[in-house]
């Protein structure tokens, strides 16, 4: 990496908010938001919800922002160059390793789920869900994941589309992607939303979504909330500050996260405008998680007009959020191996994608030739993880405590351990709002993501 280098820059604004935004967005917007904004109120939780966004999801985002375009590098050097300009302790750059592990780990398994979806755009091309009950459409998924051979195959093929891309670099890789992508998954969106207008419940799943029942709001609503708010903007796992550190000076930081959050629960929103009016239609359980989308829906679209198109529609949709997340996620290990190995970014990429890979095994042979061998971790009366996979326990670590730990400490260096004057030239915002960032990140922020680890570990 090279901070005078003007091909490892963001072209613009737009160019860094598609990209950020296609990092924020993936496989949880689809289904995750819409059905715990159902389940916690509707209307009532989304403002909820956005008030969170404001206090913990932005304040963490211009942080990580910040300090990736001061520092200039990937997020380890980054964390260790910042150290030595603040005085700070040189420990702060294992906030660095542990957010380029957590992306390499959380790739490992999240393109084994994006296999599943990519499997699904061929087979609903092939008009297997029309017609079809939940027998027929849970011996399909049942079938898939029982082959170590086809998770294996769409395994290696989505990484070797993540690792084309990256390999390209930032404009000619990263931002050009980015630049189809996220228009492509607004367009078909917005298809899906008028397919559901015209063939689902639409004034059901609207009700679902926006009815505002103040009376649901209640504490888990709220952790439930602080969580997603947190965890759906790309937090804490180095995405965003190493594509911080390409973003040119004279943008504006703030005005930048505010917009990627607006687009990142924009896209949520649609997902359930498009996902709800269906499943109600077709009497489905809309509490599924990503059974609702594997199981449930591929039943409602092979009983609806047009079902094969818009089922096809909707698998490439999710491609396409999973295929800008992964791209964000190998990026800080990429950045760190051509700082560290001084080697091009092809090798950097290849190297990368091949290890990641090979991780990504463990999670392929989980749901077959692995599913009998099951952990547990127990610490005194506390459980963590019980009788989990390898699958599960990637998930657990990265999610449950690497990516909150990562919040937590960027909130600490940017609010207690930069200087003032170093984050004011670098936010360059309005006395008040620097003011109200300041409270936030100091105080209410971290006081938050405590929160949120604690629940995550079913200590809360």
């Amino acid at each position: 990496m090279s901070d005078n280098n003007n091909s490892s820059m963001w072209s613009g604004r737009l160019a860094f908010i598609l990209a950020a935004t296609g990092s924020a967005v993936g496989l949880g917007n689809i289904w995750k938001f819409p059905y715990i904004t159902g389940e916690n109120g509707g209307g009532a939780f989304v403002l909820v919800y956005l008030l969170c966004v404001a206090l913990i999801g932005i304040p963490i985002m211009m942080s990580e922002i910040m300090l990736g375009r001061r520092g200039g590098h990937s997020p380890i050097k980054t964390l260790t160059k910042l150290s030595q300009q603040e005085n700070a302790s040189p420990v702060w750059k294992y906030v660095g390793w542990m957010g380029v592990l957590a992306g390499a780990l959380i790739l490992s398994y999240y393109s084994v789920i994006a296999g599943w979806a990519m499997a699904y755009i061929f087979r609903s091309l092939g008009g297997v869900f029309d017609g079809a009950n939940a027998e027929v459409v849970g011996k399909i998924f049942n079938e898939l994941i029982a082959s170590p051979e086809k998770l294996l195959a769409w395994h290696s093929i989505f990484m070797v589309l993540t690792i084309w891309v990256v390999a390209q670099g930032i404009q000619s890789g990263i931002e050009k992607a980015v630049k189809y992508l996220l228009p492509g998954l607004f367009v078909i969106l917005l298809i899906l939303v008028g397919y559901a207008m015209d063939s689902g419940d639409f004034s059901k799943g609207v009700h679902y979504l926006f009815a505002a029942d103040f009376s649901a709001i209640k504490k888990e609503s709220i952790l439930t909330a602080m969580g997603h708010a947190f965890f759906t903007l790309s937090l804490g796992m180095g995405a965003i500050m190493v594509y911080g550190s390409y973003l040119p000076k004279g943008i504006s930081i703030a005005k930048t996260s505010i917009a990627i959050a607006f687009l990142d629960t924009l896209v949520a929103l649609l997902a359930g405008l498009a996902i709800f009016p269906i499943v109600f239609a077709n009497g489905l359980e809309p509490a599924k998680g990503p059974g609702l989308i594997f199981n449930s829906l591929p039943i409602a679209f092979g009983a609806m007009p047009y079902g094969t198109l818009f089922a096809t529609l909707f698998f490439i949709l999710l491609f396409f959020a999973a295929w800008s997340s992964s791209v964000s996620l190998i990026e800080p290990l990429i950045a760190y191996l051509m700082e560290r190995k001084r080697i091009s970014r092809v090798k950097a990429s290849l190297g990368s994608g091949v290890a990641v890979w090979l991780l990504g095994l463990g999670s392929v042979f989980s749901f077959n030739i692995w599913s009998d061998i099951k952990w547990s971790l127990n610490i005194g009366s506390l459980k963590f993880y019980q009788n989990a996979t390898f699958f599960d326990v990637l998930d657990y670590i990265t999610a449950n405590i690497m990516l909150p730990l990562g919040g937590l400490f960027v909130a600490i260096f940017a609010g207690w351990v930069m200087k003032k004057q170093s984050s004011v030239e670098e936010l360059a915002i309005p006395d008040l709002a620097y003011s109200l960032w300041m409270i936030a990140i100091k105080f209410i922020t971290p006081v938050a993501v405590v929160i949120i680890f604690l629940k995550s570990l079913n200590i809360l």
